[in-house]
């Protein structure tokens, strides 16, 4: 836990969550925290997170970072295809997330891995006020999930 708050920590765009909440997440039975790390390296070395919360159909993605060194290399896009297995097969369609509406690169992410968006919340970040996007992935088996 402390190598997830402090891959959250070293990204200016993740959620600030403390270790007691990725606790709190990886002890409900709803809730999942994936990792990617580097199994060869002694001890493993972890490259990125991302939470997951599902409520019967649905999913919601509750952050994401990665190391800034391995950002761009498929990290992130490894831990949606993890996730979206592992949320298919325990009954969820579809994952839902809000990203601010001025974070162009995690928009272009989200949309190349297949979000779409669903609506604008006006006002929903604070320090500093700004809009969200809420989006949605669709999981269907057909596609890779």
């Amino acid at each position: 836990l402390e190598a997830v708050v402090k891959i959250q920590n070293s990204s200016a765009q993740a959620a600030a969550w403390g270790k007691a909440d990725y606790e709190r997440l990886a002890a409900d039975p709803l809730g999942m925290v994936l990792v990617a790390e580097i199994e060869s390296a002694s001890p493993p070395e972890l490259l990125g997170f991302a939470p997951f919360h599902r409520e019967g159909e649905e999913a919601e993605l509750w952050n994401l970072a990665v190391v800034p060194l391995y950002q761009r290399q498929g990290v992130a896009k490894a831990l949606f295809q993890e996730a979206g297995r592992r949320l298919l097969q325990a009954g969820a369609t579809k994952i839902f997330l809000e990203v601010r509406a001025s974070n162009s690169p995690a928009l272009g992410f989200y949309q190349a891995v297949g979000f779409k968006t669903l609506m604008r919340r006006k006002e929903y970040y604070q320090n500093p006020r700004e809009d969200a996007w809420v989006l949605v992935r669709h999981l269907v088996p057909s596609c890779g999930n």
